[in-house]
């Protein structure tokens, strides 16, 4: 039922991946698919970690890759109020809308279960998450570099040995502290350098080699993505653009059957429509429209 407030109608129901809520460009999904089915296949072990969901575009995309026994741990603000007025100012300018019921309605939509939620600053996450526990860790929460340093050092806590961490955001001109967070842990703590796209930075505190030359033989397999290799920091640094990248399959909607369903009265009414052309002699239904057009002049 809904909250009190709160009307069945606002409550969304995506029918399609596309109506969720949120910035996910294909070519970031094309990656997150590229990564997190590579760990299936070399069954690298770990759980999942979102920081930061919003409406839950992301989080619905990863949902689809946890495997039997795995935990998917979600942690964001949503109606909290911010521990600090720095970034209770940048919720209230750029989220206004965001609430954990949207979250939930839209998640459900695609799958059974909620991930484990932790509405709470980002910063408490090492108490819900083990240590060297996470395979895959997507950050994407404040853009404040005091928070982004703190989640960065538990992205690097929680992640095994071959875990992949995707930073947000880490070149968009309005996230300076982001830039800046991230990019400091590939010069002081290690972070080594995977790939980029035009948003979004992935890396491991593991050996990046394999990786990285296993995923520019994929590049050279798109047709729709180009990229380029430089060497950044010591290590190869994959940059792909995506102007024309072609999504992955999404993720299905269990509302997809109500996509363009035709409303039960409006079908009744277009049948007595198609009724009355049958019945009516073409005589009739000449004068009638010749008296409708006369009404109209």
């Amino acid at each position: 039922m809904p909250h009190s407030g709160e009307t069945a109608d606002a409550i969304p129901r995506p029918q399609r991946f596309a109506d969720v809520e949120g910035w996910f460009w294909p070519v970031d999904q094309l990656l997150f698919d590229w990564f997190l089915r590579r760990q299936s296949n070399l069954e690298h072990q770990g759980d999942l970690l979102e920081l930061g969901a919003y409406m839950g575009k992301s989080a619905i995309f990863m949902g689809g890759y946890l495997r039997q026994g795995e935990r998917f741990t979600v942690c964001d603000l949503w109606d909290s109020p911010a521990v600090d007025d720095p970034n209770s100012a940048e919720m209230n300018s750029a989220y206004a809308t965001l609430t954990r019921r949207a979250f939930e309605a839209n998640y459900l939509s695609f799958h059974d279960r909620l991930p484990t939620m932790v509405q709470a600053p980002t910063s408490v996450i090492a108490s819900h998450v083990g240590a060297g526990s996470c395979r895959f860790v997507h950050v994407d929460a404040s853009h404040l570099y005091e928070h982004v340093s703190g989640d960065v050092a538990a992205a690097r806590e929680l992640l095994g040995p071959q875990g992949i961490a995707a930073f947000d955001d880490f070149r968009s001109e309005h996230c300076p502290g982001v830039a800046a967070a991230v990019w400091a842990a590939v010069a002081t703590l290690g972070l080594r350098p995977i790939a980029v796209t035009s948003t979004k930075l992935y890396g491991t505190w593991g050996d990046p080699a394999p990786t990285g030359e296993e995923l520019q033989r994929w590049l050279r397999t798109r047709q729709d993505l180009w990229h380029a290799v430089d060497q950044v920091a010591g290590v190869p640094l994959i940059r792909i653009r995506g102007t024309n990248a072609k999504s992955p399959a999404p993720p299905v909607s269990r509302h997809a059957s109500l996509r363009g369903r035709t409303s039960p009265v409006r079908e009744q009414a277009r049948a007595v429509r198609r009724l009355a052309k049958d019945l009516v002699p073409p005589a009739l239904a000449r004068a009638v429209r010749a008296s409708r057009h006369r009404r109209t002049l």
